[in-house]
């Protein structure tokens, strides 16, 4: 395994050092926090009632409830907590060079939570909303790999640590489509 840390360790230097740039110092910190969110979970909770009525819409916000709600569980509470991997801005080998960008936070790094969640929902809400146009699924897939991107260029996961929360994520969230639709519960 130690050929796989030399190359997250690689790539975590080129995304979070060498590729550094002003734009992106502004805005990826921005894609962590919460907050900034909310404005597209609130749109996704209108489009749903809006568009699936009021009983199918509140399945897929459900739906979507549980897919995060894995997510987050499996990632932070079985996963993280058993691997202990420590983030890169808490590596006492790597903590000089890391461009810290946001709180590191002392909690362990893989698999990245952001990742598995956001990946949860464009997965999720991709097989539900890309059926009739495959570019609301690209949308939602590029739309995560930038907020898992955005993990590693402030400094708190390896691209490792995204990856592997982003497979997770999209696993769950597919798992959770897979289900609802077997039991007639999603369009």
């Amino acid at each position: 395994m130690s050929w796989w840390q030399t190359v997250d360790s690689t790539l975590f230097y080129w995304i979070n050092t060498a590729w550094s740039n002003p734009l992106f110092d502004f805005f990826l910190p921005l894609f962590r926090e919460k907050l900034f969110w909310a404005p597209l979970y609130l749109f996704i909770l209108a489009f749903a009632l809006q568009n699936f009525g009021r009983r199918t819409g509140m399945l897929v916000v459900l739906g979507l409830v549980l897919a995060v709600g894995l997510s987050d569980f499996t990632s932070s509470t079985l996963i993280k907590k058993n691997v202990q991997r420590l983030r890169p801005c808490n590596d006492p080998m790597l903590q000089n060079e890391v461009l810290q960008r946001a709180t590191c936070g002392s909690g362990y790094s893989f698999t990245s939570s952001h990742a598995a969640n956001h990946f949860a929902v464009a997965v999720y809400l991709g097989l539900i909303l890309g059926a009739g146009d495959k570019r609301i699924r690209a949308g939602l897939l590029v739309w995560a790999a930038a907020v898992a991107y955005a993990q590693v260029y402030v400094g708190v996961h390896y691209p490792g640590d995204v990856l592997g929360g982003g497979l997770l994520g999209s696993a769950i969230g597919w798992w959770v489509w897979v289900t609802f639709r077997k039991r007639g519960w999603l369009p």
